[in-house]
């Protein structure tokens, strides 16, 4: 019996591939004008959510989306949740519909066909260097003052199996309140069980999310950061216990 589960997690990560790099290359002409000048980027957007659902039906996901609020449309946010699969990217696109730009770990990039795009599309980050992360901010300013939002995994990577949600970076807290711009706490309910990183694992069926109410970081200044952090922490974890409760 066991035979076959490995021969079914190593075919369905495959599949997984495959579906990640199909609409790519029947899109690629499309998707490459779209990414020519960052005015197109809303439309780039909308492809790029229409390749997450495709990617997400694929493998057999039924996601189903709670929100207690609902961004408006032309406002900026900063969207966060936890992380652990790879499957975060996918389900963050058709959750959110207002455009975004991940910022994310530029080990991605090496990704063939997806990375191709991720790196002209997203801000990428090495956390080891200073340096690039202050590059991050600097980028992250310039999509905000166009109008953009911006989508960050907070835990600054993915934590060990028995971590049910690691400590949050600075960095998303600061931005938003540099900006003065909600932040909008997202927690991820099954997507270690649905599709971790660990290989030989996963399996199609749901994915729960929920859309908190929204932060204000209206008046708030970089002292507030902290409390800022420890409350949208607070938010999904509290919420991730809830989810786990009800399994």
């Amino acid at each position: 019996m066991k035979v076959f589960k490995y021969i079914f997690w190593t075919l369905y990560r495959i599949w997984f591939y495959i579906l990640v790099a199909l609409p790519i290359i029947a899109l690629f002409p499309v998707l490459l004008i779209s990414i020519l000048k960052e005015s197109w980027y809303p439309f780039f957007f909308r492809l790029a959510r229409f390749w997450a659902r495709f990617i997400l039906t694929g493998m057999g996901f039924v996601y189903k989306i709670e929100r207690n609020q609902t961004p408006e449309k032309g406002k900026s946010y900063m969207f966060i949740a936890n992380h652990t699969s790879m499957a975060d990217i996918m389900l963050m696109l058709v959750s959110v519909k207002n455009p975004f730009v991940f910022v994310g770990k530029k080990e991605l990039a090496k990704i063939p066909l997806f990375g191709f795009f991720y790196k002209r599309t997203c801000i990428m980050v090495d956390r080891s260097s200073p340096k690039s992360r202050q590059a991050v901010f600097l980028r992250a300013q310039r999509r905000l003052k166009s109008g953009l939002s911006i989508c960050i995994f907070p835990e600054g990577g993915v934590p060990e199996k028995h971590i049910l949600l690691d400590e949050f970076k600075d960095g998303a807290f600061r931005l938003a309140i540099n900006h003065q711009i909600p932040v909008v706490p997202i927690t991820f309910a099954d997507n270690k069980k649905r599709f971790s990183y660990t290989f030989f694992s996963g399996s199609p069926g749901r994915m729960r999310v929920k859309i908190h109410k929204f932060l204000s970081t209206e008046g708030l200044t970089i002292e507030n950061t902290k409390a800022l952090n420890e409350k949208a922490r607070g938010i999904i974890h509290r919420q991730l216990q809830e989810f786990n409760k009800n399994v």
